[in-house]
């Protein structure tokens, strides 16, 4: 990739709303930046469509077995990680399920390995230490668009037939022809030319925030906006749990605490045994037969 053509990038053009950023007052400075902000989510609301596509298109392939592994370099491959990272505590997903990689591994996510986003076959050699199928899902991230890395990866995950997906902040990317699904909001410039951890990273997480939670829902593991499948990994999440169960059954706290008990803290099958009246055995069973979608579940009992 040709870094000299850098300057033709929405992402690295000058703003004209931030050119004396630098003089106004303090409060001044962080109105321009809020006003920036503020084109984020508009930006995000084009991609919708595509956003929905990408959704469908994940859970699919995960009731065959597949993952969701994104792969970026410096910000947005750490907004990855962090989007994965979140789905095990907060849905009860097994670690492999949602991954997150980093051109320069684990060092990177830290502190910048120079080069790494240079490297297409690092990518490569990165995606085939996951030992990607044709029902996994690859999610390129690159705010320009032109990150080798990125390009490397989903070049690769295409001749594997994995499904890929591109989150770029520049329209007619690279990055987004050599994926099959393109999610490209267009942020506009940064208030700090360049730096694409300010929109360009907060359209990035947004995207990805409905990617996994669309995921998430669609897997059966929200029960009308209630985390089912949340782990009471710690105090906080324990209450969360109990709380949960109130809110899903209308029972109390200390109802709660029972019947979660009795399900070694299975959030999901203790609200299933209170609404179906169903023993712990039938109630996992008919669970199973569904998939793990309480509504479902409750309709074909």
């Amino acid at each position: 990739m040709d870094r000299l053509n850098l300057k033709k990038l929405t992402t690295e053009s000058r703003n004209d709303n931030s050119i004396n950023i630098d003089t106004v007052s303090t409060l001044e400075m962080v109105k321009k930046i809020n006003n920036e902000d503020k084109k984020v989510a508009e930006a995000v609301e084009k991609e919708l469509p595509k956003i929905a596509q990408a959704i469908d298109c994940i859970v699919e392939r995960m009731h065959k077995g597949g993952r969701l592994i994104y792969i970026g370099a410096g910000t947005s491959g750490r907004i990855g990680i962090l989007d994965a990272v979140e789905c095990p505590p907060t849905y009860g997903t097994p670690e492999e399920l949602v991954q997150g990689i980093i051109a320069g591994g684990s060092e990177a996510i830290f502190r910048a390995v120079e080069g790494a986003e240079d490297s297409k076959d690092l990518a490569v050699k990165d995606l085939k230490n996951k030992c990607i199928t044709e029902n996994d899902t690859i999610v390129g991230l690159a705010a320009s668009g032109r990150t080798p890395y990125v390009i490397g990866g989903l070049e690769y995950a295409n001749v594997i037939g994995a499904l890929t997906i591109s989150v770029t902040c520049n329209a007619n990317s690279r990055v987004s022809e050599v994926s099959k699904i393109s999610i490209a909001p267009v942020v506009g410039a940064e208030v700090v030319t360049g730096s694409t951890r300010l929109k360009s990273g907060t359209a990035q997480k947004l995207v990805l925030n409905m990617i996994s939670t669309g995921v998430m829902i669609k897997l059966g593991k929200v029960y009308g906006n209630l985390m089912v499948d949340v782990k009471s990994t710690n105090e906080k999440l324990t209450q969360r749990a109990k709380l949960i169960v109130c809110e899903a059954t209308g029972i109390t706290i200390e109802e709660a605490t029972v019947v979660l008990n009795k399900t070694d803290f299975d959030v999901k099958l203790a609200i299933f045994m209170m609404l179906s009246k169903l023993n712990k055995e039938e109630a996992r069973i008919k669970l199973d037969l569904n998939k793990g979608y309480i509504a479902k579940a409750l309709k074909n009992i």
